[in-house]
This record gives C-alpha cells, sequence and structure tokens, in this order.
C-alpha cells in the first residue's frame, strides 16, 4: 500500500513542478484544516445534489447518493486516524443513518405530505443532538455539544431551506441559500480542527488552524472547490435544459465577486481587475458552449470551445505565475488550470454519455484537486509575501518529501493527511495519463 501511495506522490510531481512551500501553509494542524473543510464541503455539496436530483426523478440520482455514501466514509477513515477504530465507529453508527434522510424529505415534497416532512425533520433533530454530543465526547468537550449541535443544525437548515426554495421554484433564494451553506462548512471545519488540534496539541507539534496562511489556504480552497461545482452542476442542468441553470450562472458570478475581492486584498484593485478579465475571457461562456455543442452534437463547436478553454489555462497559468512573481511558475499554474479544465470536461462527457457513477468518481477527483491548487497557490503567495502571512514556527528540520512540503516523522496522525494527499495524487496520475492521451490525438 505505501509503495502505491508513494509512486502516486511522485506522479504529482509531473503535474506541478516542486517549489518551496511555505511552512506556514503546511503544517499539519492546517492539513487537518484542509481534509475537514474538504470533506464536510463535498457533503453539502452531494446531499443537495442528490435531493434535486430525486425531487426531479433524475436517471443518476443512485450515482449520486453513492457518492454521497463514499463521502461518509471518507469521513470514517479520516476519524479513525485521530481517534482510532472505536471512534470511527461510533461516528459511522451516527452519520451512516444521517444520508438516509434524503428519501424521507423528497418522498414527503412530492407527495405533500406534512406529516411525513414532520417525522423526517424529528429524525435530522435527534441526528443533531446525537452527533453534537459524540463531537463533544470525542474532542473532550474542546468542541462543546451546544456550540457543535448549533452549528450542525445551521447545516441541516441550509440543505432543507436550499431544497425548499428548489421545490418552490425560488430558485435565487435556492442559490443564496446554497452559497451560505457551502461557505458554512468551511466555518465547522474550522472550529472542529480547531477543537482536534487544542486536545492533541502535540500530535500536531504545536501548530494551529488559524493562522493567516492557513486561513488564506482555507479562503482559496474554499473560492476552487466552489468553482469546480458550479462547472459541472451547471454544464449538468444546461444539457437537461433545467429551469433553475441560469441561476447557476448568477451564483457562478457572485462567486467570481467574491474571487476578484480575495485577490484584491492580495494584489490590490489592479491585480483584482486584471484577475476577472482573464477569468472571464474564454472561461466561463467555453463551458456554455460545450453543452451547446453536446446538445446539437457539432464536432466543430466543440473544438472551438476547448480551444477557448487552453486558451484560458494558459492565460490564467501566465497570471498566476506573474502575479507570485514566478513562486507559483507560470507552466505548473496552466498545467494544473488545464487539468482542472480537463476533469470538468471528462465528468460532462461521461454525463452526457449516461455513464453517471463513473461521472461522479471524476466529479470527486475534480473537487478534491482543487484543494491541491489552493494550497500549491497558498503556499506561492505566502513565499511572496512572509511579512503578511507569516507567523508560525514550524520544526528546524524538514524533510525534502520531493513535493516541496514538509513531513515529519513524530507524528500518529499523519494517515489523515495522507489520505487526503492520496486523492491529491491519484487524480493527478490521471490527469497525467490524460493529458498524454490527448497531445496523442
Amino acid at each position: 500500500m505505501m509503495k502505491k501511495l508513494m509512486a502516486l506522490v511522485m506522479a504529482f510531481t509531473l503535474l506541478v513542478p516542486t517549489f518551496a512551500f511555505a511552512n506556514e501553509v503546511k503544517t499539519p494542524a492546517a492539513d487537518l484544516r484542509a481534509t475537514l473543510d474538504h470533506l464536510l464541503s463535498e457533503h453539502f455539496v452531494l446531499a443537495v445534489a442528490s435531493m434535486q436530483k430525486a425531487y426531479d426523478g433524475d436517471e443518476d440520482t443512485e450515482a449520486v447518493l453513492a457518492a454521497l455514501d463514499q463521502n461518509a466514509a471518507d469521513m470514517q477513515v479520516a476519524v479513525e486516524s485521530v481517534y482510532g477504530a472505536e471512534g470511527a465507529q461510533q461516528f459511522n453508527d451516527i452519520f451512516a443513518s444521517h444520508n438516509d434522510y434524503t428519501d424521507d424529505l423528497v418522498n414527503a415534497a412530492k407527495n405533500n405530505d406534512q406529516e411525513a416532512r414532520n417525522a423526517a425533520e424529528a429524525e435530522i433533530e435527534e441526528f443533531v443532538v446525537e452527533f453534537s454530543t459524540f463531537l463533544d465526547a470525542a474532542t473532550e468537550g474542546n468542541l462543546p455539544q451546544a456550540a457543535a449541535e448549533e452549528a450542525i443544525r445551521a447545516h441541516e437548515a441550509d440543505v432543507l431551506k436550499v431544497f425548499d426554495n428548489y421545490v418552490a421554484g425560488e430558485y435565487e433564494a435556492a442559490y443564496m441559500a446554497y452559497r451560505e451553506g457551502y461557505a458554512r462548512m468551511f466555518d465547522i471545519g474550522k472550529a472542529l480542527s480547531g477543537a482536534i488540534v487544542t486536545q492533541m496539541p502535540d500530535k500536531f507539534e504545536g501548530s494551529t488552524v488559524d493562522t493567516a496562511a492557513a486561513d488564506l489556504r482555507a479562503t482559496l480552497n474554499k473560492l476552487a472547490a466552489e468553482h469546480t461545482t458550479y462547472a459541472t452542476i451547471g454544464m449538468q442542468k444546461g444539457f437537461d435544459q433545467k429551469e433553475d441553470v441560469d441561476f447557476i450562472n448568477w451564483a457562478e458570478d457572485a462567486h467570481t465577486a467574491d474571487f476578484k475581492a480575495a485577490i484584491a486584498s492580495i494584489y490590490g484593485d489592479e491585480g483584482a481587475a486584471q484577475f476577472e478579465k482573464v477569468w472571464q475571457a474564454n472561461h466561463i461562456d467555453a463551458q456554455s458552449m460545450i453543452v451547446a455543442a453536446a446538445l446539437e452534437e457539432d464536432e466543430a463547436a466543440r473544438t472551438e470551445a476547448e480551444e477557448h478553454l487552453q486558451t484560458f489555462a494558459k492565460d490564467f497559468g501566465g497570471f498566476l505565475g506573474a502575479a507570485t512573481e514566478e513562486n507559483l511558475p507560470s507552466d505548473a499554474a496552466t498545467e494544473a488550470v488545464w487539468a482542472h479544465e480537463e476533469l470538468v470536461l471528462t465528468s460532462f462527457d461521461q454525463y452526457v454519455a449516461g455513464d453517471y457513477e463513473a461521472a461522479y468518481e471524476t466529479f470527486r477527483e475534480s473537487y478534491a484537486f482543487m484543494f491541491g491548487i489552493g494550497e500549491t497557490l497558498g503556499g506561492a503567495i505566502v513565499t511572496q509575501h512572509p511579512d503578511k502571512f507569516g507567523g508560525e514556527k514550524m520544526p528546524s528540520e524538514m524533510p525534502n518529501t520531493g513535493m516541496g512540503g514538509g513531513s515529519t516523522n513524530n507524528t500518529s496522525m499523519t494517515l489523515i493527511a495522507t489520505v487526503l494527499g492520496a486523492m491529491f495524487a491519484i487524480t493527478a496520475f490521471v490527469m497525467v495519463r490524460r493529458k498524454k492521451a490527448y497531445e496523442q490525438a
């Protein structure tokens, strides 16, 4: 198993050339926070998608539910890496049945059955109390039951708010709630990881989750993953000609504004304006062109759209390289951006072909990949601006892993970082093969 993981890690270096990560971005605590942010936010994305798909009676409903269940299984692995097999089993006993509420809520909505809805909500409330009690006990009170209960109840309310507005055809309200609910998962990830690190400071070598560098990494992770979600869901809904597709475009525009604001906070208004110009050109519209080409079965239009995306990858990679003063090399950035675009296109093509299981496997690869981009870009920015994002001291000896980051030999929780790292490495390995196939075509 370790030999395979090492091979995959080495494959990752083929996609993004190594450079010196800023230590403050990649610490044991920051890695934990990123892992929880990834799994929790992905849960939200898949939970909402599964309810919408089930309500509409879409053919890919079972595939989304399977992806949601796999997300829960990945959470169990992460919990085990911190709290052992017994703690993981307790987590699974509580959390596994949580995803089953989807059918109850959807059926209640379809049948306009208030009694069934009330019963489903009662089950959700029981879960909220039980799971918050588990988190309080697991973290030895570092995440108090009352605080955990408030956060989990708010998350459940977010999911229901998105679903209810979707059912009512109030799509703008649905996607406003979606963005709020999505962002909340990162708040929960920060709170939970902070509680674990406080509980086990030695395992995390005294690093913390709330440094400026860790916050930057989390912000970039959030923005990158949210983009790939809208791209994937928007293309699916565009192909299916769903009524809410224009409101996904609205959410994407709001997301772009947030991304622009994040760039402005680092590179000023001029840098933000340059970002927006590159981000919009040959990018968002090209995805719509891909959908139109699929509906019309127009290969020439598809080729033209892909050329636009390749131009975007080159332009955006160049922008990132210039902005970071080549701390993130332009060539590496271009490779990573194109890898993201290929994943989105592959998932869409699989969806169009009716291979839904593969489509959601690829989506999960794509989603995980964006957290690698967030880490890499964050590392480049912190290296460029150490005075702005520095402040956390790391061990003096940082073994060279070949990935530009640091690893330690004395921590017992490295599996949690290895799990996520393996996801990134697998994605990279797949993308290198796809890239070579594309070039040979």
